[in-house]
């Protein structure tokens, strides 16, 4: 069989296609079958150990992860046999039960459903923890907030190692990984560091990976409820990221990324956290006109914040005849090579074009530059 040939299985009663190489679930999940699934998320590799994603096939005495399990021609599949929706339910019950009542990530705003994907899936299967294995809870390691941009709450974790993977494999980092064994493993930063002391280079993807809010941008500590989402475009260089502003009060909370042509759904640091500047009080609304007799060195104000004593604010028209007069200036007084430009990575191609064409024609050289060439 070649790489491009299909073929079909059977789910459910139902004729799928399949490709090969794709699992069961993958398969499922394009023909718009639904099967519960915590450890495997799209883009990571599939690893099989939460089984809530199991399946009952046909001649076969155990049931099998459909994330892991390649489908055959003729297969018969069964995803919601009695049998394979009674595993599914104890599976997303048993971890369900182990977490605190109180979660740390909300789906789509819904109080009713605080552990993400898990709460998720236990409402979609009708799963309600019987109150015998709440009782049983394990304690957790208390919060762990000394990572500046994320916050660790073990409490929530359900070890699907989906941010171990997300680090060691999307990342290549390998900060992540799974300490001690049994009922004493938790997950850990290089060798049980705190998770601001790590070498964690803070990209975030562990963040974006976790189904349950275990690992949560430090920003939602407390509130993890948004009013909406916004996709955009990153606006720190040229690259041309996708991501998604989640916006509570008309104030971005926290950012996820997006699958794009560029990142594949991944950010940097900048992308991901460093989107405080929006709302900075000193962050600059309209343009400002430096006030007569007022030198480009003084050092009058004691604070950043104090622009009003040394600049006034200005109409764009306004700002732009008087920026356009000072370099028509430097250029007759002291000859076209007297100017120059630097481009920034915050504007899109069509601007950087618009930018040396300005340069090249209006101050009449080469001078031109950008700052991630």
């Amino acid at each position: 069989m070649s790489a491009t040939d299909t073929f079909n299985f059977t789910l459910d009663g139902q004729p799928v296609n399949a490709r090969p190489g794709e699992s069961i679930l993958q398969a499922a999940q394009r023909q718009g079958t639904v099967i519960p699934r915590l450890c495997f998320s799209d883009g990571l590799r599939a690893d099989g150990n939460c089984r809530a994603c199991v399946v009952e096939i046909a001649g076969e005495r155990s049931l099998a992860p459909s994330c892991c399990r390649t489908p055959t021609p003729g297969m018969q599949v069964l995803a919601r046999s009695a049998r394979a929706l009674k595993s599914q339910k104890m599976v997303v019950e048993l971890l369900l039960a182990d977490l605190p009542e109180q979660g740390h990530q909300f789906v789509d705003g819904d109080p009713q459903r605080p552990h993400g994907e898990l709460s998720d899936w236990a409402s979609q299967l009708g799963v309600v923890p019987r109150p015998a294995l709440t009782a049983l809870r394990r304690s957790q390691p208390a919060p762990d907030l000394s990572h500046p941009a994320m916050a660790v709450n073990l409490d929530a974790c359900i070890q699907c190692t989906r941010c171990v993977r997300a680090c060691r494999e999307t990342q290549m980092n390998d900060v992540i990984g799974v300490l001690h064994r049994g009922a004493q493993a938790q997950i850990a930063f290089d060798i049980g560091d705190a998770m601001g002391a790590s070498s964690c280079v803070a990209c975030g993807e562990c963040v974006q990976a976790c189904p349950t809010g275990a690992l949560s941008a430090k920003t939602l500590v407390g509130n993890q409820q948004v009013d909406k989402a916004v996709d955009s475009v990153c606006p720190f260089c040229g690259v041309g990221c996708l991501l998604t502003y989640k916006v509570r009060d008309n104030t971005i909370v926290a950012v996820d990324g997006r699958d794009g042509p560029a990142n594949a759904g991944r950010l940097c640091v900048k992308g991901r956290f460093g989107f405080d500047y929006v709302h900075h009080r000193q962050r600059l609304t309209k343009p400002l006109i430096r006030k007569p007799g007022v030198p480009k060195d003084w050092q009058g104000a004691p604070q950043p914040g104090d622009w009003h004593e040394v600049f006034r604010e200005a109409s764009w028209d306004e700002a732009l005849d008087v920026a356009a007069a000072g370099l028509r200036r430097l250029r007759d007084t002291h000859g076209q090579r007297a100017l120059a430009g630097f481009g920034s990575a915050k504007g899109s191609n069509e601007e950087a074009y618009l930018f040396q064409k300005l340069v090249r024609t209006g101050f009449g050289n080469n001078n031109v530059d950008h700052c991630t060439r």
